[in-house]
């Protein structure tokens, strides 16, 4: 005799509320056109906030799990905000700075540090900004955690000036450098000549209040990342918010401790005639106290920043089932099976968006078990996100 499980006092029908399984939400907007505006930012944002029963709270029910976006660079804004004289676009990055708020001393001795490591690396310093945020729009547990939020502009050494990948290597090493040094005390959320990362511990409705500047007609961008978080494997905290440097994430990577004792195991071969010596700098690549998503967020970074491009380094981590299959052409399979001899998949379930700030794109593991729902609209724009209806898009648009 087979016995069922009894069904929930929500049933309805075909429908039972005890088959729900909460994750993140994840979602992404953008531009066929590469041309940043400031609805694509707007657009971004209500996405995140049409996700907020993605994310979680605890018993302070105005303190989220973490919530943010990923834009471009915001050029204009910066150059007509930030009081610096800047160098053109492509030629200065943004470093996005948690610091200590309650410890004004140790804070200022983080930035020295940070510049000082800016000019060991070959690089300028053009100047520090504290980022406007508004105290109202936190909840009160999370407040409690709240770091200081601060930029720093780094102009590209004269190596670096014509090759904007090698000044994004550059900005990598210093940030690592950076962290690894100054342990808990220091999270950069991002740093690059290409995207900034505004996030943290709050609720998807929290993000453009906390962070007022985002609501600026002058901040533009081809593309938007957000995402709202439900923290199933880690406790919730302001640098664990996605979006990292590259990726949001919804879903939990289920092979990650071997994922992770792999490349414990292979950094002692690593090598890149791009980096040379700078490889010794950065590792352990893997920061020991980080989320599944941080962590294939750390790989994902060295693996791009080494030569691959983006699509290529995520194929490599999050292969397609391709044995036995007849409807993927030999190259395909034949990269598969080739870098499945550099790397293990790390598997899922997993929908991931990702983007450098020049491709954006999304994939999902081969369990197939985390769905991501697009749309493209007559006007290109492209929607993606963990369930259709993000957007109020018209039909006769689509």
């Amino acid at each position: 005799m087979t016995e069922f499980a009894p069904s929930s006092a929500h049933a309805d029908g075909l429908y039972d509320s005890i088959n729900e399984h909460d994750a993140c939400g994840v979602a992404m907007v953008a531009r066929l056109d590469n041309e940043p505006r400031h609805e694509v930012v707007t657009q971004g944002l209500l996405a995140l906030e049409n996700l907020e029963h993605r994310g979680a709270a605890g018993a302070d029910a105005s303190t989220g799990d973490g919530a943010g976006i990923l834009i471009q660079i915001p050029d204009l804004y910066y150059r007509e905000e930030s009081g610096f004289e800047l160098p053109e676009a492509g030629r200065y990055g943004v470093g996005m700075c948690f610091l200590p708020r309650e410890d004004e001393g140790r804070r200022e001795e983080l930035r020295r540090f940070i510049s000082e490591t800016v000019e060991a690396e070959g690089q300028r310093v053009i100047g520090w900004r504290d980022v406007p945020v508004d105290e109202s729009h936190v909840g009160q547990t999370s407040n409690e955690t709240r770091p200081h939020v601060a930029q720093v502009f780094v102009a590209a050494g004269e190596a670096e000036a014509s090759d904007q990948d090698a000044f994004e290597r550059k900005l990598y090493v210093i940030r690592r450098v950076s962290e690894l040094a100054a342990g808990d005390e220091l999270y950069i959320a991002s740093f690059s000549s290409r995207t900034i990362v505004y996030k943290g511990m709050l609720t998807s409705y929290q993000v453009p209040g906390f962070y007022p500047e985002l609501r600026d007609e002058r901040v533009r961008s081809a593309m938007a990342l957000v995402h709202s978080r439900f923290s199933t494997n880690t406790f919730p905290s302001w640098d664990l918010a996605h979006p990292f440097r590259l990726i949001a994430h919804n879903g939990e990577i289920n092979t990650l401790r071997g994922n992770i004792n792999w490349m414990r195991a292979r950094e002692s071969e690593l090598a890149s005639e791009l980096f040379g010596d700078d490889l010794a700098k950065v590792t352990p690549v893997v920061r020991p106290d980080g989320s599944d998503s941080a962590t294939f967020d750390n790989v994902l970074e060295l693996l791009m920043l080494a030569g691959r491009s983006l699509p290529h380094a995520a194929m490599m981590m999050i292969p397609e089932a391709y044995r036995g299959r007849d409807d993927l052409s030999d190259e395909l399979k034949g990269f598969y099976a080739y870098h499945s001899c550099l790397m293990e998949p790390w598997d899922g379930p997993a929908a991931v968006c990702f983007t450098d700030g020049r491709v954006i794109g999304a994939t999902l593991d081969r369990n197939g078990l985390r769905p991501g729902r697009w749309v493209e609209t007559k006007d290109g724009m492209i929607v993606l996100g963990s369930e259709i209806g993000l957007l109020d898009i018209e039909r006769d648009r689509i």
